[in-house]
């Protein structure tokens, strides 16, 4: 097992998943993300992009290998002790996962509520970022009433709602139009320049030429390749 190298954020180490006793779906993924990076994952329809997303926002554990997350290692952290983890990364799903009977205001709270934010502290964020991703006139509007796209905005929103040090999104600009997607895009760079890691998994090419100097690491069959030496970046140095 490999030591933590300073500043990591997120560390595999030979990690391989299987759904079944057929062959692995990922497979001797060892690499390390580091705070205020910016990563796209990349690969075409069925390389793995969903599963590796879900080992790294720990929906999934892996069948071998060792992840740590934190400075903690993941896998042998008590069940009891994951939700105070999972509270420190936002997620972005590719099926919005928006909680029915919730307006969207509600659903975008959710997380600063369940950690022990008061109303008076929820409103004010909660009103800006419903502004910013142009719902303000939605916020009482439940998921059934929205469109897609509006619902892909009300997830993103939700995600990062509570600032979280890892921002993990599947897909995030798969339902909404060219000029909205380049909108969030600039929301997760924002987020990424206070700090934030930021994961986007996208077979959308065209994306990754959007943000400045992000980082690019390609899932093929399972495997990852290291096109701009994503695996082992070093931490950006403060300006």
């Amino acid at each position: 097992m490999s030591t933590r190298a300073e500043g990591e954020i997120v560390h595999f180490d030979n990690v391989g998943l299987r759904y079944s006793t057929d062959r692995e779906v990922l497979s001797d993924l060892s690499f390390t993300l580091f705070p205020g990076r910016f990563y796209f994952l990349t690969g075409a329809s069925g390389a793995g992009k969903t599963s590796l997303l879900r080992l790294l926002y720990l929906a999934q554990r892996p069948s071998r290998g060792v992840i740590r997350m934190f400075g903690k290692d993941a896998i042998t952290t008590p069940r009891s002790g994951l939700p105070a983890m999972r509270r420190r990364i936002g997620v972005v799903f590719q099926d919005f996962r928006l909680v029915p009977h919730l307006s969207a205001f509600d659903n975008i709270a959710l997380p600063l509520r369940v950690a022990g934010f008061s109303e008076g502290e929820i409103a004010g964020p909660v009103s800006d970022i419903l502004e910013w991703v142009g719902l303000a006139d939605r916020r009482d509007a439940r998921p059934a009433t929205l469109s897609g796209g509006e619902q892909q905005r009300i997830a993103i929103a939700r995600a990062v709602i509570g600032r979280p040090e890892v921002l993990v999104a599947d897909e995030p600009t798969g339902n909404v139009d060219p000029e909205m997607a380049v909108k969030l895009l600039r929301l997760f760079e924002l987020l990424n320049r206070q700090g934030t890691t930021v994961v986007v998994a996208t077979h959308d090419v065209h994306l990754l030429k959007k943000v400045s100097s992000p980082l690019i690491m390609r899932l093929d069959r399972g495997r990852l390749s290291d096109p701009t030496g994503a695996l082992r970046y070093p931490p950006r140095r403060p300006s």
